[in-house]
């Protein structure tokens, strides 16, 4: 070996062997030795420090979070919380008669100390503390793997526990109205688990990238809340759902789950009988039932006024007036369901259809195309009950001017046509407009949640239980 070549080595060693010496000389008389440690799969520097395994500070941010706050270390890390007092006496930190604070629990353990300037963590006490499995050399971490979901009903909510080998990070989310907690780096089989609940009487598990991610449907005017709850040897991850939980939606989210149906049935004489009425409480009391909210305008003998319906028309998400035809010595007759055309009364509503939509802007002011995608579904609804309906337009019609959503005007038939009063005269028309009704607006509602500002799909169990209980 030629000298430069010689030299160059140990130039390169040199701080290796420097920082060795410095480190037995900085606890001269103590017993140490440098050690290696498999640190959940890596291979690392440790020391052993009078019989006892420490590793650096350094070393273990790796896989933990570790601060510093005067004598106290705060080790962070699988949903755990250790605190270990810093004894400089090094023999005496390594002892088992200090006391140290794993997440609630306090017990007697070996405690962090300080060798030649650099904090170091003692390896039995942090695996004891976050559930790892140790023994000399080799420090692991249970991977994350679901274990199994369980689930209880409640009276006014239902409950899906998730065992876990051990805590992970999760995020929550409503999406239309489907809650969806994604769980980072989680492994475990995708499958569908159906539960005897009144609230969440099904949910799934799917693989998304390195993810799982549980999903059900949010019940309307349900909450929820997720939260975990860390254990010796794993963790969980509870999920509460129903009307039980407060909803604590931004508000503008909050149509989503929650959309306003406002029903505008007009005042006509002269039939024997209400039927704009008639027909709106057939359909209020299907959506209700379905866990829909829905506000009629009116009752036999009270009625609001204009004010109170404009008020109502500018927070629906869905508003439908009811009326019937009458012009003197006109010949028309049928049903019609009209869109509003031209511009809005409303400004607001005119600005943001004209204007570059911000972010959950549709919450707020939908397009055009909400009125024409809800007509649609309500003649094909009628069509399916027998009823045949055209399509027109209507203009300066106030309230569905200032309705920022769909907005359409039904028109049941004209009084002046024989045949349209002997029809509208029978329980079999007026309830199959008001079930035609009832599952338009059900299916357009569940349908924009699914799709609305960036949300993505709900699933199709959502979409059927609306629809089903909106018919029944």
């Amino acid at each position: 070996m030629s000298k430069l070549l010689w030299a160059g080595r140990w130039q390169r060693s040199r701080p290796l062997l420097l920082s060795a010496a410095l480190l037995c000389a900085g606890i001269a008389g103590a017993q140490v030795a440098l050690t290696r440690l498999n640190l959940a799969g890596a291979q690392v520097q440790s020391i052993g420090l009078y019989g006892a395994e420490y590793a650096s500070r350094d070393v273990l941010r790796r896989l933990l979070t570790i601060e510093q706050d005067g004598s106290i270390v705060r080790v962070e890390g699988y949903g755990h919380t250790l605190l270990l007092p810093i004894d400089e006496d090094n023999q005496r930190a390594t002892t088992a008669f200090n006391t140290v604070q794993l997440d609630t629990e306090r017990v007697t353990g070996r405690t962090a100390t300080v060798v030649n300037g650099t904090l170091y963590l003692p390896l039995d006490t942090l695996a004891r503390g976050l559930g790892a499995s140790y023994e000399l050399g080799n420090f692991r971490v249970a991977a994350p793997n679901l274990q199994g979901v369980s689930s209880r009903s409640g009276k006014d909510s239902d409950r899906l526990v998730l065992d876990l080998t051990r805590d992970v990070q999760f995020k929550d989310e409503l999406r239309g109205t489907t809650v969806q907690i994604t769980l980072s780096g989680l492994k475990g089989e995708a499958r569908r688990y159906t539960t005897r609940g009144a609230f969440v009487p099904a949910a799934e598990v799917k693989a998304q990238g390195n993810d799982l991610v549980l999903s059900f449907p949010l019940p309307p005017g349900s909450g929820y809340r997720v939260y975990r709850v860390v254990r010796p040897g794993g963790a969980r991850v509870v999920v509460d759902a129903g009307p039980g939980i407060p909803r604590n939606n931004v508000a503008l989210l909050d149509r989503i789950s929650r959309p306003l149906i406002v029903l505008d049935p007009a005042r006509v004489d002269g039939l024997g009988r209400d039927v704009t009425l008639d027909v709106a409480r057939r359909a209020a009391e299907l959506l209700a039932k379905a866990g829909w909210q829905v506000k009629v305008t009116r009752e036999t003998g009270s009625a609001l006024g204009l004010n109170e319906k404009l008020t109502l028309a500018r927070q629906s998400d869905v508003f439908l007036a009811l009326d019937l035809g009458r012009f003197p010595g006109t010949g028309r007759g049928g049903v019609t369901v009209y869109e509003q055309a031209g511009r809005a009364s409303a400004q607001i509503v005119n600005t943001l259809r004209a204007g570059s939509t911000p972010p959950y802007g549709t919450l707020v002011v939908g397009g055009l195309g909400g009125s024409r995608r809800l007509s649609e579904l309500l003649r094909g609804e009628l069509r399916g009950g027998g009823v045949t309906a055209k399509q027109d337009s209507v203009s300066r019609m106030l309230t569905l001017g200032e309705a920022p959503q769909a907005a359409l005007l039904l028109e049941l038939g004209w009084t002046g046509n024989a045949a349209d009063r002997a029809n509208l005269g029978t329980d079999a028309r007026l309830q199959a407009m008001g079930v035609a009704l009832a599952r338009s607006v059900a299916t357009y509602l569940t349908a924009r949640a699914n799709n609305a500002s960036q949300l993505s799909a709900a699933g199709q169990d959502t979409q059927g239980q609306a629809t089903q209980g909106a018919t029944q």
